[in-house]
């Protein structure tokens, strides 16, 4: 098989896995707590991560990276990958997935009214008109009519979670710290699986873990070998051998495939109006993304939707 041909199946291994994971985390959070399911896969892929780069030689974090990362692990796998787990308790795997996606939209907003860095062309004020349209196809009845206050409290989550991700992914942009990028990961999700594990244990809110069910331990390691390590991998190597637009790709697919696994494997209801809500939202997302790269804004578009 050539090169290419292994970038574009690797390409297709990122889409569907880190699509698939969202429904993986749905069906966890249906026979355990969330911050608990959060905690556990959080320090699984942070330990996995770290004891890789110490094994390569890394040194351990310095007090001032450590004072960096403690902020960002609150914002980027607290605030926003816990809560979105939290919220996916009262949403399906496939509107999640899709709300998580819109990140792109609120950076550009932030960009914009915050930091004056970014213009409004033509095609960005498109992609974001599309955004909220296709936001309002899928809402419209289905959330107002048909579903009640915890349906919208799980969106809410969802939004919140999604604000967070963009905001660090601004910061992150803006102020680079001297550490290897996958490494500092590693520790952000290290140290947000004990805030999120001394929160359970709190709140009285966990199970012991030799209670958790059998189908929530196969969700935890399906999500971090599959979604974070052999996904990840597969990312980055059809990074480096496909053009960034081809290989940021993924990024659109995996709406789709969380869409149409929560309907196959989870009953998740899936009307027309979903459908036509998610195509124009996510060439909304399209569009402002790629806006933000042509106008080479210091924030590009921090993939992984998988980490939230």
């Amino acid at each position: 098989m050539s090169t290419q041909k292994k970038a574009y199946l690797a390409l297709c291994v990122t889409s569907i896995v880190w699509g698939t994971t969202w429904v993986a985390s749905k069906m966890g959070v249906k026979h355990m707590p969330a911050f608990e399911l959060a905690s556990i896969r959080q320090f699984l892929g942070g330990i996995t991560y770290v004891l890789f780069f110490l094994i390569k030689g890394e040194k351990l974090p310095t007090r001032q990276q450590f004072i960096w990362l403690v902020p960002m692990a609150f914002l980027m796998f607290v605030s926003a990958n816990g809560i979105a787990t939290y919220g996916l308790q009262f949403i399906t795997s496939g509107l999640a997935a899709l709300i998580a996606a819109l990140y792109p939209l609120s950076v550009v907003l932030i960009e914009r009214f915050y930091f004056k860095a970014i213009k409004i062309t033509a095609p960005t004020l498109t992609g974001l008109l599309l955004g909220l349209l296709g936001i309002g196809f899928i809402f419209y009845k289905d959330s107002l009519g048909t579903h009640d206050s915890k349906y919208i409290f799980g969106i809410a989550l969802s939004m919140f979670a999604m604000f967070c991700w963009s905001v660090g992914s601004i910061i992150i942009a803006r102020n680079k710290i001297q550490m290897n990028a996958y490494n500092s990961i590693g520790w952000q999700m290290l140290i947000s699986s004990a805030c999120m594990g001394l929160y359970t244990i709190y709140s009285g809110n966990y199970i012991a873990l030799y209670k958790i069910p059998a189908i929530s331990w196969a969700a935890i390691i399906y999500m971090v070998i599959g979604g974070s390590i052999f996904a990840f991998v597969s990312f980055i190597y059809s990074m480096k051998h496909l053009h960034p637009a081809i290989a940021s790709l993924y990024a659109y697919i995996n709406p789709i495939v969380a869409i149409w696994v929560g309907s196959l494997v989870l009953g998740e209801q899936m009307s027309w109006n979903s459908i036509i809500g998610t195509i124009c939202t996510l060439i909304g997302v399209y569009l402002v993304n790629r806006s933000l790269k042509s106008q080479k804004d210091p924030v590009e578009a921090i993939s992984d939707a998988d980490a939230m």
